[in-house]
This record gives structure tokens, sequence and C-alpha cells, in this order.
């Protein structure tokens, strides 16, 4: 098989959950294939790079391996070389945690946490 269709392709390697969701994300403009924007029956063969953003997450791929079946993931994986850089963890922003059963913060614990938040020291 040399090509196959690009929605079919990004649902079979599990880029996405289902066959539908690549072909929205392909009407959305949210896939490029070597740097175009593509459409669901965009041919996808060997060698080609794509761009698709799933799941807020961008991921970045090369073709190595054309499926048209859903197969395992260990797999799927083989059909691909992940080029997508990896995400600096210092762009999380810390969440404030409570304990469970502690019932709603009071507006003393609010006014802390709002500071906390924007970078404050609590009084």
């Amino acid at each position: 098989m040399e090509s196959t269709r690009l929605d079919r392709w990004l649902w079979s390697v599990r880029l996405t959950k289902t066959r539908s969701d690549a072909a929205a994300a392909c009407r959305g403009g949210h896939v490029r294939v070597n740097d175009k924007p593509a459409k669901p029956a965009t041919p996808v063969k060997v060698g080609d790079h794509i761009r698709a953003r799933v799941n807020d997450r961008t991921r970045i791929v090369e073709v190595t391996q054309v499926i048209e079946k859903r197969v395992g993931a260990p797999v799927a994986e083989q059909c691909y070389v992940d080029n997508t850089p990896i995400a600096p963890i210092s762009d999380a922003v810390p969440v404030a945690r409570r304990d469970r059963g502690a019932g709603r913060p009071t507006k003393r614990d609010r006014r802390v946490l709002d500071e906390w938040r924007r970078g404050l020291s609590p009084p």
C-alpha cells in the first residue's frame, strides 16, 4: 500500500480517538501535511511530515509506515516517528489544594489564595 487517507491514518495510528475526530480536526484547519493545510482525504505516504493539533497538544510526526486498519498501540507506534518537542514543565501553573472535606473556603482563605495566585506572599 503506497498511500491512504489522512483521517484514516490518524485514526489507525491512534493519534485521534475516532476517525470522525480526525476528519473534524482536518476540516477545522488543525492538521498540516508537509506544511500545507490538509483535508481528510489528503493522501498520506511514507516520508510525509504531519503536524496535528489534537486535544490541545500539537503533535509533529513523520510517517514511516502506511496502514489503513486500526492496530494495537505497540504496532501503531512503529508507524511514525514522533518529533514533538517536549513541553517545559516550568510553564505549569501550581494548583492550590485543600484537604478533602474541609468545606468551603472562608473569605480570609479566598483572599490568601488570590494573593498566592498573583504571586504575593500571604499576610
